[in-house]
């Protein structure tokens, strides 16, 4: 089996290949590399040699959902990392494993033998790297915990946690909590909101209009024209319906 290993730590890496070679001598490590360009250009050169890539996150130039969106590659992948539950079991589900740091070698002789089990069946999953690159960037990202809203001559805070959904309405966005049902004027558009402002865990735009805290969903129900319509925990006198285009993505979201 011949292996490379991606990984900016000299020795982490160092590390790493000792504990290969104790699983089995016969394991080649065809290279260590520390950054991002220099693994894009080792995929693109000799990817038709390598059987497998243990996959740092963190590298000296970058994170390496940044080699996902430079070449196309269907080389297997355990990633190496030290991230949160949720983003290590999307890892999981998209990967061979995941090893956490510091690496132990029963996690890493545990991760091979999945492997090489999986590759005598020809069961190796195949990466969604697009879903990779959007975790590996949304982790560590920040979000709004917060908005400053009008009442009145006054503004006052309301946290991102209380708000049910929010719409727009002649170019002005407005926010609804989820207890009270009371209405604020934000100085944000939907589209700035669903581009990063807004934590996606926890929040979906439904369409062109809405946004939609998944606190705030009683229950989801079949709509005209494969789409779906949304009832809410609170009054809504519009009628919230997830767009034919969205569903997908929707159900997907729901189902994180």
């Amino acid at each position: 089996m011949n292996v490379l290993i991606v990984e900016d730590e000299e020795l982490a890496a160092e590390r790493l290949e000792e504990l290969v070679k104790q699983y089995s001598p016969d394991i080649y490590v065809l290279e260590r590399i520390d950054t991002v360009k220099g693994t894009v250009k080792f995929i693109q050169e000799r990817e038709h040699e390598t059987d497998l890539i243990l996959l740092d996150i963190q590298l000296a130039d970058g994170k390496s959902f940044e080699i996902f969106d430079r070449v196309r590659f269907y080389t297997p992948v355990i990633f190496t990392t030290a991230y949160d539950e949720f983003t290590l079991n999307a890892f999981k589900l998209n990967s061979i494993d995941y090893l956490l740091k510091p690496i132990k070698y029963e996690a890493l002789k545990a991760a091979l033998e999945k492997f090489e089990r999986l590759k005598e069946n020809q069961r190796v999953p195949i990466i969604d790297k697009k879903l990779i690159s959007t975790i590996l960037r949304e982790s560590g990202k920040t979000y709004k915990k917060r908005f400053l809203v009008k009442f009145g001559k006054r503004m006052q805070f309301k946290n991102a946690e209380e708000i049910a959904y929010l719409y727009a309405e002649d170019k002005i966005c407005h926010i609804v909590e989820k207890v009270t049902c009371k209405q604020y004027i934000i100085d944000h558009t939907l589209e700035e909101l669903d581009d990063g402002l807004l934590d996606p865990q926890s929040f979906f735009r439904i369409n062109r209009q809405f946004i939609i805290n998944i606190d705030a969903i009683r229950e989801v129900k079949s709509y005209y024209n494969n789409r779906l319509e949304l009832i809410l925990k609170i009054p809504c006198e519009e009628k919230l319906i997830v767009s034919r285009k969205k569903v997908k993505d929707f159900k997907n979201w729901l189902n994180t």
